[in-house]
């Protein structure tokens, strides 16, 4: 079984709209709308869940029926941090151990079908899969203060992280068990965090696109825009 997970359980309105961002709508739809689409109309993914804060569940609700989306099964409420709302996922498909679950960010609403099937496909044979782009920046790594320069890096082993992150439900679910236990646990993201508690675990990665960019700053909407316009995303 293949489960798409739609994190939307930001609550932030730093960007305004008196709205979070995942509820701001784009060419007639919501971020959050056209992100579950994407996954709704994709043949690999048997269902979706969405997890968002409590406050919102109504509006997903409605958004259910006014899509008319069949595959999602779940409305989860979220936590204040992210792994919290990947925590409350995983507690609902952990009795399906073999279960693979793709954890996306709805504030990527543009990720293509092509990456999903590479995810899909990486996860026939590896436990954990992560979604990443070549960085083209110079990486430079500052001292402790901050202001001078300590090292340049060769850039070619440096990649961006994208989504969806794909896992056996049973991996993740282990890696944060040891992670809860861990005083020092630092939250990153869901790959982060079976690279750092289950290190004998491959993390296969799969080539991102600049398209499946994160709905962040206030100036990525009209990048977003130009690229749902490129391929008339309705």
């Amino acid at each position: 079984m293949n489960v798409a997970i739609i994190l939307a359980g930001g609550k932030g309105e730093r960007m305004g709209g008196g709205k979070p961002k995942q509820f701001l709508e784009m060419g007639g739809k919501t971020i959050l709308e056209h992100s579950v689409n994407v996954f709704e109309q994709h043949p690999g993914i048997d269902e979706t869940a969405i997890v968002t804060h409590k406050d919102y569940i109504g509006t997903v609700e409605n958004m259910i029926t006014v899509n008319k989306w069949e595959k999602v099964g779940k409305i989860i409420a979220g936590g204040i941090e992210r792994y919290e709302s990947s925590l409350a996922a995983i507690q609902e498909y952990i009795s399906m151990p073999d279960c693979k679950i793709l954890i996306h960010d709805a504030v990527r609403p543009l990720v293509s079908r092509r990456i999903i099937d590479d995810v899909i496909k990486a996860l026939e044979k590896y436990n954990a899969v992560n979604v990443t782009l070549p960085v083209t920046d110079t990486i430079i790594v500052m001292d402790e203060s901050r202001q001078f320069v300590n090292n340049i890096p060769d850039r070619r082993k440096f990649h961006r992280g994208q989504s969806p992150q794909g896992f056996r439900c049973s991996t993740l679910a282990g890696a944060y068990e040891k992670a809860l236990s861990d005083p020092a646990f630092i939250a990153t993201d869901d790959c982060g965090v079976v690279a750092h508690y289950l290190p004998e675990e491959k993390i296969f990665a799969v080539a991102g696109e600049e398209s499946n960019m994160k709905l962040t700053y206030r100036e990525d909407i009209s990048l977003i825009e130009k690229y749902m316009q490129k391929y008339k995303l309705k």
